[in-house]
């Protein structure tokens, strides 16, 4: 019973030491076998396979300090394959993890930043065409179309986008009433090339009003009479400011106040007059 006893612990150590060796031997044999099932799944363009046998063979690298070789080259031909297909955003993503990983090089790194420029790019020019949103799906996959701060390329292409179309609108009011100059002003502070292009009507009607301004304001000197038919300032000034102090805004003062004092409202160059 004695020699059993000291049998039974010695069995179990023989039993571990065995599981273990096992255990590391069916793990090195592994790891011989992934760098050539992942070169094949390289070969084959399974690239998902291929980064799984690399993400494997990183994992065992502990046993022998052998880096995966392949791993880089999958990614990269990975992200190729995805970019090609305008999937941006996974391309870059995984662009980006394989520039940031021991596998990476210059030409990794400087492929991102190729392909991000080529994304702002595509963004610009769908921008300058009116297409807002459109320039939107190109910089979201790298995360500018919008930002909490504000302060991304889509919170800056929106924020002039809406400036611009403001100006439109406020020209559009101000021909409707007819005050030419200030239209003309709010025109000439579009800078987009698409509202430009939009507004080029209404252009168009703001200068042949002034124009015709302009020769009736000569024919009206020619007869020395525009400074004998001025409504008098004080009178003017008092009845706006009677307006305004009930609440009514500047230009609808202005008008009411020219009218009630038995004047008109005259375009006189860019200023506007109240005239007999």
């Amino acid at each position: 019973m004695a020699i059993r006893r000291h049998r039974l612990p010695r069995f179990w150590l023989a039993l571990t030491l065995g599981l273990v060796a096992i255990v590391i031997g069916a793990a090195r044999w592994w790891e011989d076998q992934l760098p050539g099932r992942l070169e094949r799944a390289a070969s084959e363009g399974r690239f998902e396979a291929c980064l799984a046998y690399s993400d494997q063979l990183a994992s065992l690298r502990w046993m022998t300090g052998r880096a995966p070789r392949e791993q880089g080259r999958c990614r990269r031909a990975h992200a190729e394959r995805l970019w090609q297909e305008q999937r941006w955003q996974e391309a870059l993503q995984l662009q980006l993890l394989l520039a940031n990983s021991e596998e990476g090089i210059d030409t990794d790194r400087d492929r991102l930043r190729s392909w991000q420029e080529d994304l702002r790019t595509k963004a610009m020019a769908r921008f300058e065409a009116g297409d807002l949103e459109g320039a939107m799906v190109f910089l979201k996959p790298m995360g500018e179309d919008r930002h909490p701060a504000g302060d991304a390329l889509g919170d800056n292409l929106r924020q002039f986008w809406s400036r611009n179309r403001f100006q439109q609108q406020r020209a559009t009011q101000l021909v409707e009433q007819k005050r030419w100059w200030e239209a003309l002003e709010a025109l000439n502070r579009i800078d987009h090339p698409w509202w430009r292009s939009q507004s080029a009507v209404l252009r168009r009607q703001v200068e042949t009003a002034i124009s015709g301004l302009k020769t009736q304001e000569q024919e009206h000197h020619s007869h020395g009479a525009k400074a004998a038919n001025s409504v008098p300032v004080a009178e003017l000034d008092a009845a706006i400011k009677g307006l305004l102090a009930q609440g009514v805004d500047d230009w609808t003062a202005f008008t009411r106040a020219c009218r009630q004092l038995g004047g008109k409202v005259v375009e006189s160059g860019p200023e506007t007059t109240c005239q007999r």
